[in-house]
């Protein structure tokens, strides 16, 4: 009887499709069902899935528009029947029993949430993501809620420190790769839509301990997720709307509220870094072209916050702003991403 679901969702790109389904191919042994949700991919990549899902038998969910995160994990949890469901992003290489070890971790502790040993960036499995973490709200001297997240081992050498990490209760799973007990959303519902593009792993999480339900960490089942750079021009719109400034201010407004938060450092910083993946990952690639790869901060920061960034945040505004009059419906807990934009000009102007 297959107990495992794998649930394969658009995370800010469609460039590296074929890596990451393909290493899902090649490592996974144990019996598993695949659903995968495609959100408008570009045609090339589409038609590449439809031919996967003919000759794999996997059941493809596709939309003729981007998805936030938490919409698309909860389109293909709609299609899940099996104990686990296994969320993982399309920019995601997994290794050789990675699904064993998240499943029998699962199976020896009664987790209901799983996270494997991720890694980042190329070359594969070598530099550490994530290995678990802390995530509690801690009410202060005046009686505030605060946020306390931390990610372990962040940026440290896998071969280094791999032969002291061990299985361990923790508290905090991102959704690059998350095992899930299924039965858990008849007791939280599903994923809260309304975290449009970050925090939904804090959200989640935070639901989850709320329900005195158990998070652990996994080492025996690695994997690496593989950022966007250079991004391929076919990308550039998702990209943009995925990591959107007014995405992003609805889903911190939304945390903040839901979870009685208040408005500390945490969520100023949050508000000052705004649109930092943009930048880095579309304007300075744009900025080296213009200042011929000379490698001066002050003329990078001219060309960066002088010219490209005021455009770029028009820009952004627009494909957002438009995005919501066509599929944006705001819900009874939701805060509209126009709303939450103008929440933020406020506090800026203060």
């Amino acid at each position: 009887m297959t107990e495992v679901t794998i649930v394969v969702v658009p995370r800010e790109r469609f460039s590296y499709t074929r890596e990451s389904l393909e290493s899902i191919f090649a490592h996974t042994h144990m019996p598993y069902k695949l659903v995968y949700v495609d959100g408008n991919s570009p045609p090339q990549v589409r038609q590449y899935l439809e031919a996967a899902a003919q000759a794999r038998g996997f059941t493809s969910i596709r939309t003729d528009y981007y998805l936030s995160p938490s919409r698309a994990h909860n389109l293909g949890l709609a299609s899940v029947d099996t104990k686990y469901t296994v969320f993982v992003d399309n920019d995601v290489v997994v290794t050789p029993g990675w699904l064993e070890a998240l499943v029998n971790c699962a199976n020896e502790t009664g987790a209901a949430v799983v996270g494997p040993l991720m890694c980042q960036y190329l070359p594969l499995h070598e530099d550490i993501h994530f290995a678990g973490g802390e995530l509690r709200i801690v009410r202060d001297v005046h009686g505030k809620n605060r946020l306390r997240e931390k990610m372990y081992r962040q940026g440290q050498s896998l071969v280094k420190v791999r032969s002291q990490l061990q299985r361990t209760q923790t508290e905090l799973c991102e959704f690059h790769c998350a095992l899930v007990r299924t039965d858990i959303f008849d007791r939280l519902g599903k994923f809260d839509e309304a975290m449009l593009n970050t925090k939904d792993h804090v959200d989640f999480c935070l639901a989850v301990a709320q329900a005195g339900e158990t998070v652990y960490f996994e080492p025996d089942s690695l994997a690496t997720y593989v950022p966007s750079s250079p991004l391929a021009l076919s990308d550039w719109h998702f990209y943009m709307l995925r990591w959107s400034d007014a995405w992003e201010l609805a889903s911190l407004s939304r945390l903040q509220q839901k979870w009685d938060l208040t408005e500390n450092s945490y969520f100023k910083q949050k508000y000052k870094a705004l649109g930092w993946r943009r930048r880095n990952t579309i304007l300075m690639p744009i900025v080296k072209r213009l200042t011929f790869g000379i490698s001066n901060r002050w003329l990078e920061k001219v060309v960066m916050y002088g010219l490209l960034a005021p455009i770029e945040k028009l820009l952004n505004r627009y494909i957002t702003d438009r995005y919501a009059k066509q599929y944006f419906t705001p819900t009874p807990r939701s805060v509209p991403p126009s709303i939450a934009q103008e929440q933020h000009e406020n506090i800026i102007a203060q």
